[in-house]
């Protein structure tokens, strides 16, 4: 009985094949529709993510500022100054702490033949290279033996390689900071920057090398990365610990500013989580669009066989059968137009490619622009969608169908 309930759904789908195309294509168009606008939610999640990985995720840079408050016995407005004896201490205290390194900068002339510019030169420990996520196009990084021996080394940017030597090979040569002879040691690849950003014009020099430039002993800043998910708690120990050391009220924020990249990133991972539930909101009302045309043309359906549905239950066709035979054609039309959906939504991802973003208005910027991915989770959530539209449906016209009273349905023209 069963399989010839079956075989009744698959002749009345083929027998209205126009009819059943066209609601196919409703709920093709409709899954699409989630597929895209979950795979936009995720590149918009993955765009960000690159954003915040070109300038490194779990990093911290404590910035030392003025008092603003009295403590300890010491009036507002004291000048706050790191040394040496803080990276050790927060070293110590800190073992979540991966990489950690003193920076002292500033605005220097770099010359290489007859080409003059002001940018800024950095001071750092060698771990400056994984604390900033910076990565080499050419040549080496500054080690700890150049450290010790307080060479006169440098790595520049890209852009900084351009400006200086346009097309020729810098490796090797010499340039002059401050009036300074430095070898160019290593090349680095261009980062993402924005606007005037002069973060591709940067050179790098080891932090004992920096002293030749400026006075050292005080540092500017101090960069470190760490391996804990806190990182709410490990800014708070921070600022403990530097007020300890400092002897200044550690709820002033103007006396050190700790700043964390992995608050920024949250808040874009609540952004995107946001626009994600927005976009499979959407993408759900128009597959019920198309759910509520399924559930019309089964209606329809269900009316113009109803005296095939009185005669089937005259030769002893349960409810349940009725149910089953018109519940497989809607889950059918389903499956099927889900099917078409999934592989419209991967060839739409496929043609569109990368959607412009970050880059707009940061150059180098690609990576942070917005690509269509159709992660495995954006299917099975697509799935579980439409099978409960497909279900509702469904459902609600077989239901009709199967409590028809079979003496009604016999005498129905």
């Amino acid at each position: 009985m069963m399989r010839d309930l079956l075989h009744e759904s698959y002749n009345a789908m083929r027998h209205n094949r126009r009819r059943t195309a066209l609601t196919m294509l409703g709920m093709a168009w409709g899954i699409a529709t989630v597929v895209m606008l979950l795979a936009y939610g995720d590149g918009f999640g993955r765009a960000c993510a690159n954003i915040f990985a070109n300038f490194g995720t779990k990093l911290v840079i404590v910035v030392p500022g003025r008092t603003s408050m009295q403590a300890g016995g010491q009036k507002a407005g004291n000048l706050i100054r790191f040394t040496q004896d803080d990276i050790e201490t927060l070293t110590t205290n800190l073992p979540q702490i991966t990489h950690i390194t003193p920076e002292a900068s500033k605005q220097a002339s770099i010359q290489y033949d007859t080409r003059v510019f002001t940018w800024g030169v950095t001071g750092n420990d060698p771990d400056v290279l994984s604390i900033r996520a910076l990565k080499l196009e050419q040549g080496r990084f500054y080690n700890m033996e150049d450290q010790i021996q307080r060479a006169r080394v440098a790595v520049i940017g890209s852009e900084a390689k351009e400006k200086l030597f346009s097309g020729r090979n810098a490796l090797g040569e010499r340039i002059r900071v401050d009036g300074l002879s430095f070898e160019v040691i290593g090349i680095l690849s261009a980062k993402m920057q924005e606007g005037n950003d002069d973060i591709n014009r940067v050179v790098y020099v080891p932090f004992s090398t920096m002293s030749d430039l400026k006075d050292t002993h005080y540092l500017d800043s101090i960069w470190f990365t760490y391996l804990t998910p806190e990182y709410e708690e490990l800014g708070q120990s921070v600022r403990t610990i530097m007020a300890t050391q400092h002897k200044f009220n550690q709820t002033d924020h103007q006396a050190v500013e700790v700043f964390n990249l992995m608050t920024q990133l949250h808040q874009f991972e609540i952004i995107t989580l946001g626009l994600k539930v927005l976009m499979g909101f959407i993408g759900t009302l128009t597959l019920g669009i198309g759910g509520v045309g399924l559930m019309n043309i089964m209606l329809v359906s269900v009316t113009q066989r109803t005296r095939e549905i009185g005669v089937q239950k005259a030769l002893g066709a349960q409810r349940r059968h009725i149910l089953t035979q018109f519940l497989a054609e809607a889950l059918t039309i389903t499956f099927i137009g889900g099917v078409l959906g999934v592989i419209l939504a991967y060839a739409v991802a496929l043609s569109v490619g990368r959607l412009t973003l970050y880059s707009a208005f940061a150059k180098n910027g690609e990576a942070g622009d917005i690509r269509l991915i159709i992660a495995p989770g954006t299917l099975i959530a697509s799935t579980l969608i439409l099978g409960a539209v497909g279900l509702i449906s469904g459902m609600v016209p077989a239901l009709r169908a199967s409590r028809l009273d079979p003496i009604e349905a016999l005498r129905h023209e």
